[in-house]
């Protein structure tokens, strides 16, 4: 039987491995993507030179096809993204470092679906950042992240240290987009809140890299008396917990007194040594941003308030009288197999 420092030793050795495994991946897709924006650079400096059109791009690809048949990424298509890319980012020499760090299929996406300089390095940086799949970068990009992360009235400069501050209006929202949740037009927030932990992978990327859910209807106990946190969750780049409180109504100043309230519980009760403060996020169905100010101006634990949206809202009574999609490909047989038989 091998012993626990052996396989110890073993871990150790295997995590090496990974780890130049990963950076081997990343080193090819960097020498690619250098080697796409070398041949952007060379076809359009040609282009200029010789007054080619667009329809050496179609020779190009077949030469290379043939030249290299087992590369892939030489398909007209692929090529004139090349130059897309190569022309959008060319008078940005200050981010076109970073454009190397992801994948170009995040690289296509950006270039495809953002309408500024200023908006693409966003989502370049987040998709460094936080790891981006395609997919994820593709949501974030059609749900306006960029825009809604600028939205967010909070306290936090007054209320934390710079560093710590800005890392978490980093993680701020206004809207939340709730758009993988159906309900009824007239629900209350335990309908909502069952919605959210029923998507809860779909409400933890809603809210951003970095929070691991602790629990819902979180009990607090002071001194006999109890009282539920609607959601609590822990933020690993933060080093905190955050209180997530939902209201279905347009706020109310008394929203933000229960929210610092459950901020303070939390700090005494489970935060711990090494942890930083407590962060509450309220998140209501509207707001007055006047009347939001004003609530926090005096409030001493650090807060946000957001709205949300959900973009996907149907009346139960029409989604029940809807067929489902079993119901549909059945009637589809159906009428298949009647047309064969006439």
């Amino acid at each position: 039987m091998l012993d626990k420092d052996y396989i110890s030793f073993l871990n150790e050795i295997k995590n090496k491995i990974k780890t130049a495994q990963i950076k081997a991946v990343i080193k090819v897709n960097e020498e690619l993507l250098r080697l796409y924006w070398d041949i952007a650079k060379m076809i359009i400096s040609k282009q200029k030179e010789s007054k080619w059109g667009d329809g050496i791009i179609e020779k190009i690809s077949n030469d290379l096809k043939k030249e290299f048949p087992n590369m892939k990424g030489f398909s007209v298509t692929n090529i004139k993204y090349m130059r897309k890319w190569y022309l959008f980012w060319i008078n940005s020499p200050q981010v076109v470092d970073e454009i190397f760090q992801i994948p170009w299929g995040h690289n296509r996406e950006i270039i495809t679906k953002c309408k500024t300089i200023d908006e693409a390095i966003f989502y370049v940086n987040k998709s460094i950042e936080n790891g981006y799949s395609r997919a994820v970068l593709v949501h974030q990009i059609e749900s306006d992240l960029c825009k809604r992360n600028q939205k967010t009235i909070n306290n936090f400069d007054k209320k934390l240290p710079t560093l710590q501050s800005d890392l978490a209006k980093e993680q701020l929202k206004d809207p939340y987009c709730f758009d993988f949740l159906t309900l009824s037009e007239k629900y209350n927030e335990k309908e909502l809140e069952d919605a959210l932990i029923d998507n809860l992978t779909n409400f933890l990327l809603e809210l951003g890299h970095g929070f691991a859910f602790v629990g819902r209807q979180y009990r607090l106990e002071i001194d006999g008396d109890e009282f539920f946190i609607d959601l609590l969750f822990y933020h690993i780049k933060l080093k905190s917990y955050v209180v997530v409180e939902l209201k279905t109504t347009k706020f109310k100043p008394e929203y933000a007194g229960k929210l610092n309230f459950y901020v303070t519980a939390v700090d005494n009760i489970l935060k711990d040594k090494n942890d930083n403060p407590t962060i509450g996020i309220l998140i209501c169905k509207s707001k007055n941003n006047t009347v939001v100010e004003y609530a926090l101006n005096n409030i001493n634990t650090p807060l946000s308030v957001s709205e949300y949206k959900l973009s996907k809202e149907l009346p139960k009574a029409l989604k029940n009288a809807l067929p489902s999609i079993e119901e549909i490909e059945n009637e589809l047989e159906k009428i298949e197999v009647n047309n064969e038989s006439h």
